[in-house]
């Protein structure tokens, strides 16, 4: 049994430098430029983390990881290198 999916056109303004990049990736993929938008799209609208992914995300955005937080590579070397 064939479904039928409608489309509906529709415009966009865009930034050209993103533009520019959605236009690449698509011919890297050797896609057309709707085709690989609609997938990008359709994998952002529908995508759903497992229960894993969920709860490791409320973790981090909660706060509450005991893990260091680095914004020093230098610093993070340092503790990498003398771990014991």
């Amino acid at each position: 049994m064939a479904t039928t999916i409608i489309r509906k056109p529709a415009s966009f303004r865009l930034r050209a430098d993103l533009l520019e990049s959605l236009k690449r990736n698509a011919a890297r993929e050797n896609r057309t430029l709707n085709n690989y938008v609609e997938s990008v799209l359709l994998d952002v609208v529908y995508h759903e983390p497992n229960e894993l992914t969920k709860s490791a995300i409320s973790e981090a955005m909660s706060g509450k990881n005991p893990n260091k937080v680095y914004t020093d590579v230098d610093e993070m070397m340092n503790d990498i290198l003398n771990e014991e």
